[in-house]
């Protein structure tokens, strides 16, 4: 049974920078062998996590690299997709974007803001992801 993970920022840091709790999340994944799509807003967040994911700290390396570029994407085990680029489905997929991961996947990972006036579109998603057959979870983060 497929899942959709959603994370909610409570945390000062990750309030502070929510960007870092999806660097995190990447890293639990990469840690844990699966290979994972992170699909950003926009062009500019891909660049952002892109560089974010390079600052881990030093005991922490991450491949990965930003979809449509001219690399080798069996090498990323992070992949970092704009929404212009169309990226092949992994088994976890960071979703930053508006509406609900279509497609085939294990885990759909879901980024709860802390504004509250900004969670509408997410209770949206779960209740999409429920229909589906999702087992659906909440985490605080």
């Amino acid at each position: 049974m497929p899942r959709a993970d959603f994370y909610l920022i409570a945390k000062p840091r990750f309030r502070a920078e929510p960007l870092r709790l999806v660097c995190e999340l990447a890293r639990k994944a990469h840690d844990a062998g699966t290979w994972t799509l992170i699909l950003a807003r926009d062009a500019q967040q891909a660049e952002m996590l892109d560089d974010m994911l390079w600052d881990m700290g030093e005991d922490a390396y991450i491949p990965h690299q930003i979809a449509g570029a001219d690399i080798d994407e069996d090498e990323a085990a992070v992949l970092i997709a704009a929404p212009d680029v169309d990226a092949p489905l992994r088994p976890i997929v960071i979703n930053l974007r508006d509406g609900a991961v279509e497609g085939a996947v294990e885990r759909v990972l879901e980024v709860v803001p802390a504004d509250e006036n900004a969670r509408g579109p997410l209770r949206e998603r779960w209740k999409a992801y429920q229909a589906r057959g999702f087992e659906v979870n909440k985490h605080d983060m």
